[in-house]
């Protein structure tokens, strides 16, 4: 066991994201990697950690912008799979005036999606200590199978498994459906990092304890992870509840990745003390260092290859 401390199978795209005015005053679009799961190899593997990825993109020009993104940032990706016949995901993401984003997409099909359960690496998933997913590689029927596949050899293997619902309601038919598979992840995860609309979406409580509680006695999940924005973050772990305040910016522009890199540092300390190994002072240690990094990342474009390092991150929480 071991080769890799974090594998990741889910979503690789291109995010479009606002970049000024031309002389023409049409708007001027910048062509960033994206995709949840790069987002968090890229954070850890910022930290120094051995990360892999899972996943297809179109045989294209982004495709091959993709490919050396990743590779660039340290992430091994001999499983990232090109399809000769689908183009690459886009995702045009438009920044209100707060930084909170709106996004549109180009995917049907897109490249992501086609991915196969006989591409799924079994020994690249049994060689790693944490598998990571999400649910946009859960929204049809192939990539599904793909997923829950790799979920499996996953859980017989011994990884901890990590699960971030990142739901996005227009790649889903229905949200019904949506909601179907994040139970699968819940079903399935030791690991579960969460956003405040989402638990509210799911649960249907307004108030986030009570959400969790409602998670908590449906599903065993050992560490749940909330990140609340403007609010901070919050652990949950056997019977302990902690809570630390974010760092927040004045120089935000926006929050892409902020979420991703929030749930990446988490998965940094699950690496350093194990899934077992958490106490109150861990827990805190962990959001404070979590927050610390998704703040930063707020004041950059774009996350993948932007994310920060250790020493920027230390820095920030001595302030």
């Amino acid at each position: 066991m071991g080769n890799y401390d974090v594998t990741a199978l889910g979503e690789l795209l291109i995010d479009f994201t606002e970049n000024g005015v031309s002389g023409q005053g049409n708007p001027m679009f910048e062509a960033n990697p994206g995709g949840a799961p790069c987002n968090v190899l890229a954070m850890l593997s910022k930290l120094g950690h051995k990360t892999s990825f899972i996943g297809k993109v179109g045989k294209d020009f982004f495709g091959e912008q993709l490919k050396s993104a990743v590779t660039e940032v340290g992430i091994h990706a001999d499983s990232l799979y090109m399809d000769e016949e689908v183009h690459t995901t886009l995702a045009l993401v438009h920044t209100g005036p707060d930084g909170d984003r709106d996004f549109s997409f180009y995917r049907n099909p897109g490249a992501d999606m086609m991915l196969t359960e006989a591409e799924i690496p079994a020994e690249q998933i049994q060689d790693s200590r944490i598998f990571h997913f999400g649910t946009l590689s859960m929204t049809h029927e192939g990539v599904r199978a793909a997923t829950r596949k790799a979920v499996g050899i996953a859980k017989e293997s011994g990884a901890v498994v990590s699960f971030d619902p990142n739901l996005r309601p227009p790649l889903w038919k229905s949200l019904e459906d949506a909601k179907e598979q994040v139970r699968y992840g819940l079903a399935h995860c030791d690991v579960l990092k969460i956003s405040d609309n989402e638990i509210q979406w799911f649960t249907g409580e307004e108030d986030f304890d009570a959400g969790i509680q409602k998670l908590r006695e449906q599903y065993q999940i050992p560490l749940i992870l909330l990140s609340m924005g403007k609010e901070g973050s919050r652990a949950y772990y056997k019977d302990l509840r902690v809570e630390v305040k974010p760092f927040l910016q004045g120089k935000t522009i926006e929050t892409t990745g902020a979420g991703d890199t929030f749930g990446a540092c988490c998965l940094h300390h699950v690496l350093k003390y194990g899934i077992d190994g958490f106490d109150a002072q861990k827990l805190t240690e962990m959001l404070t260092f979590a927050n610390a990094a998704a703040s930063i990342i707020t004041t950059r474009k774009g996350a993948l290859r932007v994310m920060p390092s250790l020493a920027e991150i230390e820095e920030m929480i001595k302030g």
